[in-house]
């Protein structure tokens, strides 16, 4: 198996500020001790089909990456949540799995922390992109939305960069008509930032007076490992396709910084379901398996703030996302 090599790179700046969760908290339960202040605050979560654009707009709000994208259905496996401060309150957006029809434990068990958080925020997004017209999938969640009385609603029409004046329009039309209690309906581009500070504004408002539930220099309660190990996957998600992005999972085995505070050792699992594709992710005498190793070490050493000498191993758990034991061995 080949060894990542650390990178030549100069050292990166220092990393962002994260907090750990030592002990295992419910999906909405926010960190103890932050000071409080006047304002309103609370939780939001964004919902759609896959790949609509909501981890996307998550870190756009944040101002940080805290969620991993792709345009894979299903990339986000966990309720990631990214905090954002303004004069006005404290916004902590949930990020969670987009809603879909199961085919394995695992998309179960996504579908129910879904439903989770849903039971919990004070409001709820509902995105459609642009560019696509409103369907039977978004419809069935539009009117799903009804189960979940004590959250505002608003609905945002996601990816406008990308579509003519004459499509925005028209979805906005086509949303607006799913439901008559939106507070809100909002046309934005995450990418281009329009309309972000207009949905920031209006999702502050909806938000109950209270202090803030988090340190105000915390971008997520993600621990750093998670962080890593989201990185890593994002990239070996890169350039594979059919049912092979689904089987792909993470864990960190080891990641320790060295005595000289100048490098740090990451060592990590890439878990697929089956020996053809441990072959596909190490690619030709170790190709794909060096450049996923590349790729991901360009955004781990921002967040830890040193080079980093990463060494990636392809291990096959077959049909992990059906299996209870191996779920709860990979955190699901």
């Amino acid at each position: 198996m080949p060894e990542e090599k650390p990178t030549e790179a100069a050292p990166a700046p220092a990393a962002a500020d994260t907090a750990s969760a030592p002990e295992p908290r419910s999906a909405l339960e926010p960190a103890p001790g932050p000071e409080p202040v006047d304002g309103r605050s609370g939780f939001v979560t964004f919902v759609g089909r896959p790949n609509v654009g909501k981890s996307t707009l998550t870190n756009a709000l944040v101002g940080e990456k805290v969620a991993i994208t792709s345009d894979k259905p299903q990339t986000t496996r966990r309720a990631i949540r990214g905090i954002l401060n303004r004069p006005a309150g404290q916004l902590v957006i949930v990020d969670t799995p987009g809603l879909h029809k199961p085919r394995t434990l695992l998309g179960q068990r996504l579908n129910d922390l879904v439903e989770q958080v849903l039971g919990d925020v004070d409001v709820i997004g509902f995105c459609v992109p642009a560019t696509e017209k409103v369907g039977p999938g978004d419809r069935r969640i539009a009117e799903s939305l009804s189960g979940y009385p004590r959250a505002k609603k608003v609905a945002i029409v996601t990816k406008t960069d990308a579509a003519s004046r004459e499509q925005v329009t028209e979805r906005l039309l086509e949303v607006d008509s799913l439901r008559e209690d939106w507070a809100a309906v909002i046309p934005l581009s995450a990418l281009t930032r329009e309309q972000l500070d207009v949905l920031t504004d209006e999702l502050l408002a909806l938000m109950p007076a209270g202090p803030a539930l988090y340190p105000d220099d915390v971008v997520t309660d993600e621990s750093l490992e998670d962080r890593i190990a989201e990185i890593i996957r994002e990239s070996a998600l890169d350039g594979v396709r059919d049912e092979l992005p689904h089987s792909i999972a993470v864990t960190i085995e080891d990641l320790e910084e060295r005595d000289t505070g100048s490098l740090t050792d990451i060592y990590a699992n890439i878990v697929v379901e089956r020996d053809s594709q441990k072959a596909i992710i190490i690619g030709r005498k170790g190709s794909r398996l060096r450049d996923v190793g590349a790729r991901a070490r360009e955004q781990i050493e921002p967040l830890v703030g040193t080079k980093v000498f990463l060494k990636l191993h392809v291990r096959v758990a077959k049909e992990w996302q059906r299996d209870p034991k191996q779920l709860g061995r990979l955190g699901f």
